[in-house]
């Protein structure tokens, strides 16, 4: 196999300075203190004998040093951004922090692939964590550079971090720019032959009712829930299937159509308690309350 095209020069320095190699010790018995220098440069590549007594000195599998989906390393990355991708759901922001931190020099992680994926969730934590929206977005479009500097033909991974993007402008008060970027985002993720993931879909629909609503348009906050619902019955999604009737519900108040709200709303909380989320059904809950009992 061809160690051309797969960033081995990187992966060598990397895992030597991960495992506190210099380049004299690490080349010693194996080649010229020279002939390691251009390793890392690509400007040679070793002998699959010089390869073989690198990965012994290093303590790594030799795959490391080919195509990362082909070896342990994807599985063991791989289990990471699971873990991350779980807090991120239980918004748990200081967990995905610390993971962040303890990963940043791990060599598995100098692959574009994975290290995309660190830079993205480094944007959302500065968010949530510094509370600095403009540093949040400049490292969010930094991870999305990393694959596409044109921003075009974005792909399922691209998009996600453009709905984050869009999310953080969102959350900080920019509606009108919000509303923009999820706006980019959906049509890129029209023009997908095929979606992998459908959670994309509603992220993208619920952020965009949500920025509508606050920003009082909500007859067209309505037509984006209206489509988050069908989604979610057509792929058998409940993820964020209480969230949109919870919008809907606010929106119908908001608009004076209240048995529309209140059925709403009602629905959103049995969603809740379905899903054993008593949390946000006591919150719906309060909600409904204080709203009905000034109409």
């Amino acid at each position: 196999m061809s160690l051309v095209g797969y960033s081995f020069g990187e992966i060598l320095k990397s895992l030597r300075v991960y495992k506190g190699f210099t380049i004299p010790r690490l080349a010693e018995g194996i080649c010229s203190e020279e002939d390691m220098v251009q390793f890392e440069k690509e400007e040679k590549y070793p002998t699959i004998d010089q390869l073989y007594k690198i990965a012994l000195k290093l303590n790594v599998d030799l795959n490391h040093f080919f195509d990362i989906s082909s070896s342990d390393t994807y599985n063991n990355a791989s289990a990471v951004m699971q873990l991350i991708n779980k807090y991120k759901r239980e918004r748990d922001y200081a967990a995905i922090n610390e993971i962040l931190k303890k990963e940043k020099d791990n060599p598995l992680f100098k692959h574009t692939s994975f290290r995309q994926f660190l830079m993205w969730h480094e944007g959302i934590c500065t968010n949530y964590l510094e509370e600095d929206k403009n540093k949040s977005v400049a490292i969010l479009y930094e991870a999305l550079t990393l694959t596409n500097p044109e921003k075009k033909n974005l792909t399922e991974r691209e998009i996600e971090i453009l709905t984050s993007i869009a999310i953080v402008e969102k959350d900080n008060g920019n509606l009108g720019q919000a509303v923009e970027v999820f706006q980019e985002a959906l049509n890129n993720l029209t023009e997908l032959p095929q979606v992998l993931d459908s959670s994309i879909w509603l992220k993208i629909l619920y952020g965009l009712a949500q920025a509508l609503s606050k920003l009082e348009k909500y007859e067209e906050s309505l037509i984006y829930c209206s489509k988050g619902i069908d989604n979610c019955i057509y792929e058998e999604n409940m993820y964020l299937f209480g969230e949109f009737h919870y919008q809907t519900g606010m929106n119908f108040i908001k608009l004076g159509k209240l048995p529309e709200g209140k059925e709403n709303l009602e629905k959103a909380i049995t969603i809740f308690r379905l899903q054993q989320n008593e949390k946000f059904a006591s919150l719906v809950i309060t909600e409904m309350e204080k709203l009905l009992k000034y109409c």
